[in-house]
């Protein structure tokens, strides 16, 4: 009996390469609008967003009350049944013009109860605010939030926008985040990990 080493001719390897590549996302014609999770990037109209992280926030901690610093007083207060739920959001402009990023998020979840953002003070440096994002070439930072500001430098590197939200969510998942382009037409969605 002879010992052979089976091969794969080149040509088939070269083929099985490129379907690989082409199901992990790198053939590509269409940008990606519906992220199966927080890590993937979404094209919302000129811009691309990226979930940094999503969770529950405690006020009582020490580092969560920070990201709740002025909330508006008309929403401070919790029920029994609600919880403060953030998502941190960083934006990336990829084009060579510059582009006013989104004010249009939205949670919504798998019963379709959907939850709008709670209105931050401009004193919290980790609120996220729609602002222009300079073009990848330009000048300015071709990122949200800017790297050198507390929200850019942080571990998390994103900006909060802050939900209040039933602790039925839990039950009611899958869960996503709907950003809307600036320039209108279909939400691009994240699924959130709850």
């Amino acid at each position: 009996m002879t010992n052979r080493l089976l091969r794969t001719p080149p040509i088939i390897g070269a083929l099985l390469a490129s379907m690989t590549l082409a199901a992990c996302g790198y053939n590509q014609t269409e940008p990606v609008t519906h992220g199966e999770n927080e890590s993937v990037n979404v094209q919302a109209g000129n811009l691309v967003y990226q979930v940094q992280i999503s969770r529950a926030l405690n006020p009582e901690a020490v580092d969560d009350s920070q990201y709740l610093e002025a909330v508006d007083p008309a929403e401070a207060r919790l029920s029994a049944d609600d919880e403060w739920f953030g998502v941190w959001v960083r934006v990336e402009n990829t084009t060579d013009t510059p582009h006013e990023s989104t004010d249009e998020f939205k949670v919504k979840d798998a019963a379709g109860n959907e939850y709008e953002p709670i209105p931050i003070g401009d004193v919290n440096p980790f609120k996220y605010a729609p602002r222009l994002v300079e073009q990848k070439s330009g000048n300015g930072q071709p990122i949200q939030p800017d790297p050198d500001s507390a929200s850019g430098s942080g571990p998390i590197q994103g900006s909060l926008v802050l939900f209040k939200v039933p602790h039925t969510i839990y039950q009611n998942s899958p869960a996503e985040l709907e950003i809307t382009p600036t320039e209108g037409g279909e939400a691009s969605v994240v699924e959130l990990d709850l």
